[in-house]
């Protein structure tokens, strides 16, 4: 099965693409309990071009918080970054047309960032990554280290054995970590990507595992995960060929800068430039540049 870029959507965006589902997954996430009252509003971001994700989902809990989830298979240390980016056009869309220029202080909902990891690499229960970690340092000026900004996220490993007692507060979440590992079971035993989904979501609805959502979304999802996956792959395809590519520019790099040095090194001798040219096979002007 090709890859069909019609779906723009992850699984787990799709799946939690509604309020109430989201309020468990809040509740869940942060041992609380919300009123069953208090509106939850999603303002994910969409490209206004293409009509797909700009992050997995964000929304209001009334208008006192609001919340942005990412779903993760690789931990990516940029996180926060992107978040930040993120949630000043989250800020654009709540505030509207309000003039921020106005001397009286708008009120806007209190921000709080997760990441949830579900990646085969190894990775704690739980971790915090910030974004001042990034911050280059100031210490060459005699400054304090100090932060006028930051963001803070709290990564969560939700794969199916870590963080139990929170994954099993919501039921949709506890599913979806078991449904994500029996694709990669099914996958590893038929050795094939599609045979492995498919025998995941027929498995996962007999077992009452995601059986709604699956019953109604089953192709759906067996494409956005496929196409999700791919997705990865060729990301991780691309990064591997280019340490590869970094590693022979350097070689070739060390190369050329060792001619050079022995071009530097000949010429303080008096070595006519000529003879340098022969030995090194540098042009004349790169030679006598560096004399």
């Amino acid at each position: 099965m090709g890859a069909n870029t019609k779906y723009k959507d992850s699984v787990f965006s799709f799946l939690f693409s509604d309020p109430d589902l989201l309020r468990e997954l809040y509740c869940a996430l942060e041992g609380v309990t919300l009123p069953a009252d208090i509106p939850i509003t999603i303002n994910t971001l969409r490209d206004v071009l293409f009509l797909n994700r700009i992050n997995d989902i964000s929304f209001e809990i009334g208008d006192k918080f609001v919340i942005l989830v990412e779903h993760q298979s690789t931990i990516n240390e940029n996180i926060a970054l992107r978040l930040l980016m993120y949630i000043a056009r989250v800020y654009e869309k709540i505030i509207g047309d309000r003039n921020i220029y106005a001397t009286k202080r708008i009120r806007i909902p209190r921000p709080e960032f997760f990441v949830l990891y579900n990646g085969v690499e190894p990775y704690p229960d739980e971790k915090i990554l910030k974004l001042s970690d990034a911050f280059e340092s100031t210490a060459f000026l005699g400054l304090p280290e100090k932060e006028s900004l930051d963001l803070s996220v709290k990564v969560i490993n939700i794969n199916q054995g870590k963080n139990e007692a929170l994954v099993k507060k919501s039921k949709t979440l506890a599913e979806y970590s078991a449904f994500i590992a029996k694709v990669r079971e099914c996958e590893k035993e038929t050795g094939d990507r599609t045979e492995g989904m498919t025998q995941a979501v027929k498995y996962c609805r007999e077992h009452d595992i995601l059986k709604a959502f699956l019953e109604k979304h089953g192709t759906e999802v067996i494409n956005m995960l496929y196409v999700e996956w791919d997705q990865e792959e060729a990301l991780a395809v691309r990064y591997e060929e280019g340490i590869e590519e970094g590693i022979e520019q350097g070689r070739e790099q060390g190369i050329e800068q060792g001619l050079e040095k022995t071009a530097r090194n000949a010429l303080a001798e008096g070595v006519p430039v000529e003879l340098v040219q022969k030995i090194t096979g540098l042009d004349l002007e790169t030679i006598k540049a560096l004399g």
